[in-house]
Order: C-alpha cells, then sequence, then structure tokens
C-alpha cells in the first residue's frame, strides 16, 4: 500500500494480506492500543445488503464475547462510511490450504493434532450456541509452532441466512467440504461442522478431498449419495482407528456423526495419547530394569563376586594385641592358606561296646574277690590281711 489507510483514527493498514469473495484482509496496527492486528473488509456489494450487514455485526460481536487458543480472536467491529470492518488477532504463518498443497499426505501424528486444535475451537464455539457452517483449510491458520486457529465463524453465519437474498437457488459454501444436509438446504447444526473436520482430516491424511467433479453439482450429488473413499485405500499408513474416526464423521446421517467437536477432539485426544504410548513402551525382549534392594537389605553379589567373598571368609580377623593399642597383627596374604581346621572324630559304637562288657565282667568278679577274702581272713590273722588283699588283687 503507498499510503497507509487508517480506520475511525485506530487502526492503521499497512499491507494487504489475503483476499477472498467478500472481503479484503489487511495486516494492521491498533494505535490506541499499540498491537498489531488483522483486519477484514467488506466488498461493497455485501456492504449494501442491511440484512447481511445485521448478521456479520451480530455474530462478530458474539464471537468478541469469548477467546479461545484455536480461534481466531475477534477484537473489534465497525464501520467508517461505506466499509465495514471486523479486526481480529493477526496470525503469523501461513493457512491449512497451503500446508496441504506443500507437504500432503500430513503423517498421522500430524493430522491428528491439527484436526483437534481445530475441533477444540469449534468445541468452544458450539458450546457457546455458535456453528460456523464454512470450516475448510483455507479457514484455519497455522502459526509457526504448528498452532491452529479457525477464522471466519461471523462471515459464515450472516452468508448462510441471507443466501437467499444474494444468491438465489445456490447454497452458499465451500461444496466440496458442506454436509449432505446443507446441501439440501437444511439448518446447520454442530454435526454439520463434525462433517466439515472430517473432511478436512481426510484432506490432510490423502491431499484430495474426498469427493470430486467437474462442478458443485457432481460434488454435492456425491456428498448425498455416493460413499466416500476408503482412506487406507489411498494412504496405507492410516490405521483402522484413524479410518473408523473419519468414516464415522462423514456419515450422511447426522445422527450417526459425533454430536458436536467438542466429542470428536475427546476421540482423538485419546488416538494420539494411545499413539504416543504405543511408540514409547519398551519391546518385550527388552529385559525389565532390576529395582534397586533396600537400603536395610545388602546388595545381591555381582558375577564373579562369591568366590571372592568365600576367600574373605577364610581369612583371619585382624586384632591388636594387647598392650599395643592401635597396631594390628599381620593378615596372611590373599595365597596363603589356612591351616586346615581339626575334625572331630566320628562315635565308635564298636569301641564302647567292648568297654561295656569289659565293665561287666570287672563287676562279676567283685562277688568273688569278696568271698576269697572272707576265707583267708578266717584263718590268718589280722596280721596278714593287707598282704592277702594283695595278693588278691593281684589275682584279679
Amino acid at each position: 500500500m503507498e499510503t497507509p489507510i487508517i480506520l475511525d483514527q485506530r487502526y492503521r493498514l499497512t499491507e494487504r494480506i489475503g483476499e477472498g469473495g467478500m472481503a479484503e484482509v489487511y495486516r494492521g496496527t491498533d494505535l490506541r492500543l499499540g498491537r498489531e492486528v488483522a483486519v477484514k473488509i467488506l466488498r461493497p456489494q455485501y456492504a449494501s445488503d442491511q440484512k447481511f450487514l445485521e448478521r456479520f455485526l451480530q455474530e462478530a460481536r458474539a464471537m468478541a464475547s469469548f477467546s479461545h487458543p484455536n480461534i481466531v480472536n475477534v477484537y473489534d467491529v465497525g464501520r467508517e462510511g461505506r466499509r465495514y470492518y471486523i479486526v481480529m488477532e493477526y496470525v503469523p504463518g501461513t493457512d491449512l490450504r497451503h500446508l496441504i498443497r506443500q507437504q500432503a499426505p500430513l503423517s498421522v501424528q500430524q493430522a491428528l493434532e491439527i484436526a483437534r486444535q481445530i475441533a477444540a475451537g469449534v468445541g468452544a464455539a458450539h458450546r457457546k450456541g455458535i456453528v460456523h457452517r464454512d470450516i475448510k483449510p483455507g479457514n484455519v491458520l497455522i502459526t509457526p509452532s504448528g498452532e491452529a486457529k479457525v477464522a471466519d465463524f461471523g462471515i459464515a453465519r450472516a452468508m448462510t441466512d441471507t443466501q437467499h437474498l444474494t444468491e438465489p437457488g445456490v447454497v452458499w459454501g465451500t461444496t466440496a467440504y458442506l454436509s449432505p444436509e446443507q446441501i439440501r438446504g437444511e439448518p446447520a447444526t454442530p454435526a454439520s461442522d463434525v462433517y466439515a473436520i472430517g473432511v478436512v482430516l481426510f484432506e490432510m491424511l490423502t491431499g484430495r478431498t474426498p469427493f470430486q467433479g467437474e462442478d458443485r453439482v457432481a460434488i454435492a450429488l456425491q456428498h448425498l449419495h455416493e460413499p466416500p473413499p476408503k482412506l487406507s485405500a489411498l494412504n496405507p499408513r492410516v490405521p483402522p482407528s484413524v479410518e473408523r474416526l473419519v468414516e464415522r464423521m462423514l456419515s450422511k446421517d447426522p445422527a450417526k456423526r459425533f454430536a458436536n467437536a467438542d466429542d470428536v477432539t475427546n476421540v482423538i485426544f485419546h488416538l494420539l495419547h494411545a499413539s504416543s504410548e504405543a511408540t514409547a513402551a519398551i519391546p518385550v525382549t527388552r529385559p525389565p530394569v532390576a529395582t534397586p534392594p533396600p537400603v536395610s537389605t545388602p546388595p545381591p553379589a555381582q558375577p564373579g563376586a562369591e568366590a571372592f567373598m568365600r576367600r574373605r571368609q577364610r581369612r583371619p580377623v585382624a586384632s591388636t594385641p594387647p598392650g599395643v593399642p592401635g597396631r594390628a597383627s599381620p593378615v596372611r596374604p590373599p595365597h596363603a592358606t589356612t591351616p586346615p581346621t581339626a575334625v572331630s572324630p566320628g562315635v565308635d559304637w564298636l569301641g564302647v561296646l567292648l568297654g561295656i562288657l569289659a565293665l561287666l565282667a570287672v563287676l562279676g568278679l567283685i562277688p568273688l574277690y569278696a568271698l576269697v577274702y572272707q576265707r583267708i581272713a578266717g584263718s590268718v590273722g589280722s596280721v596278714m590281711q593287707p598282704a592277702v588283699f594283695v595278693i588278691g588283687l593281684g589275682l584279679l
């Protein structure tokens, strides 16, 4: 821009960063708050439609009433002359449409993470009673850090409510992402946004939308009657759980889809969590890590340490000789051998038996000794008794 445009003496527009069928988007500065912003200015043909403007301003104010990290936050709406504009959060980076064109098919992990963030932002709007109605890669901004932010809530609602005035007989929206009920002209519901998120996830994983044709009518008929192609046929890396998720999101019947985007967020979160656990799991063949023993329990002997401990147990314990405090007696070197310890002999039962027999024999001679002593004592005087006693002992 050669000369910066200043809206309401507050928003200075510095460069045009995008445009679409309804509006042009400029990068600018909020002079009052000193922050960088994005300003979307409606094209003149839409600015002349009063009903569209009323709905546009109403939805923009509704979006400005809350904020979410996965939604392009709305700061202000206004008008200067015939210019109607909306002031939004400036998001550096690119949009999902360019990311798909450059890198598709994305990895399953990256595609699920982006879809989770989209669903988280849209789910926050669903809780406020707001349905987007036109979710597509061009309305999803990707920051340099990989954060996804959904834009253009108010414009989608305003265009839907005034389509009979602006384009009679034509369903407004990007046909490749419209749900069957929207194509039939029925009111959009949170399940309609779920369908569109499913189309975006399909495109991230394959590089193409599920339904393609020569014109919008051909694509719309496929949405109404044709089942989507198998994800695994277009991308064999897609696991069955993710394929089932997308198939449910693309159900023709809104009642068979997830009720709202929050349900999608929860399912994708569990898929990502299960995937991270499987990646971090320890292989079965990997030996388990031993748990250290308690401090009070001695650690188990390591290989080769058992023999060393036996040798240590056979060594004599050094002691301090009496009278020489602090001086230990010499310890044998490791190669010295300890004198063998005397082994107690076993019981000799034969010897015991013979001893008992000998004792009985001696005890049996005592009566004989007493009889001999009496007879000799009777014939010999008392003077000779000691000598006879000694002779008797010798005979025994």
